[in-house]
């Protein structure tokens, strides 16, 4: 029997996200976000949701139009620009909740809950100030050994996970073709739904062409939906498809200084739904070489 079509539309994943959710985003930074979607979020008036990220733009975005009440991060980077603009705001304004975990413990985070367990131990966060900074964390003794202390990482339990890949089939199998998964499968197995969109949706034949089959990262039976982006991750790095837009980000980190620049920079690009993004981002690149 054919496995059904997950084909849906970005509106349609977005109509499946309520105010309170858990949301995970996969990608790494400014690394193959699902910026697509997070556009359409930040858009939809969205608020009160809790933002799970290994965090960059997509972080910044939801937190600049106030749909992120709560975030839970390794860090806040746009990697070629050190610290995210609109995360060191609202850290430093203290207009939403943070919670900030070793990566290896976020990871771990991930994993409990794609286990669905309640926690898995580890030593990451021993001797640091992690265990001060968030008094819920907890310690565990071994059953094996009484001497062994270990932290006990809550699982990071999402109610929806977004992520981004360069190629999917229409059931939901998900390819990436540069360098890094991200955890994105561990994003979509700790989640109760989730989400894929990509710069293609081709033929499942197609996903074992012109590369290795390690790079199938995700199968249809960790996938809600499927949604075909092109460009969908700008101006986030989608190696090989494309690079980072260091120009545009620089626009964005830049734009993020003053309240008069945000606006100005939002009702160019962000006002609209995606197409009108990838048409003013194109135009923008024109004026730039003009």
């Amino acid at each position: 029997m054919k496995a059904p079509s997950k084909e849906l539309t970005i509106d349609e994943v977005v109509s499946r996200i309520e105010p309170g959710m858990t949301v995970g985003i996969g990608g790494w930074g400014s690394r193959r976000k699902p910026m697509a979607l997070v556009r359409a979020i930040a858009r939809s008036g969205l608020r009160d949701l809790h933002v799970v990220s290994y965090a960059g733009p997509d972080v910044g975005l939801l937190l600049a139009a106030g749909t992120a009440s709560r975030v839970t991060y390794a860090f806040a980077t746009l990697d070629s620009i050190p610290l995210e603009p609109w995360f060191g705001r609202a850290r430093q304004d203290a207009t939403a909740q943070f919670r900030e975990w070793d990566e290896g413990m976020f990871q771990t985070g991930l994993r409990a809950a794609a286990q669905r367990v309640s926690f898995l131990p580890m030593r990451a966060g021993l001797g640091s100030a992690v265990l001060e900074h968030d008094p819920d964390l907890r310690t565990v003794r071994s059953p094996y050994d009484a001497e062994e202390e270990l932290v006990a990482v809550p699982a990071l339990t999402l109610d929806v996970a977004l992520v981004h890949m360069n190629r999917a089939d229409a059931h939901g199998n998900g390819q990436y073709l540069g360098p890094d998964p991200y955890f994105d499968d561990l994003f979509c197995m700790a989640a109760r739904e989730a989400y894929v969109s990509t710069e293609q949706i081709i033929d499942t034949a197609g996903l074992t062409v012109d590369a290795p089959l390690q790079s199938l990262l995700l199968n249809r039976t960790m996938v809600t939906g499927v949604v075909e982006t092109p460009n969908g991750a700008h101006f986030t790095d989608c190696t090989p498809t494309y690079s980072r837009d260091e120009r545009f980000q620089k626009a964005y980190a830049t734009a993020a200084k003053t309240p008069e620049d945000w606006a100005a920079f939002h009702d160019r690009f962000l006002a609209g739904d995606e197409a009108a993004y990838q048409a003013a981002v194109t135009a923008f690149h024109e004026e730039a070489q003009a």
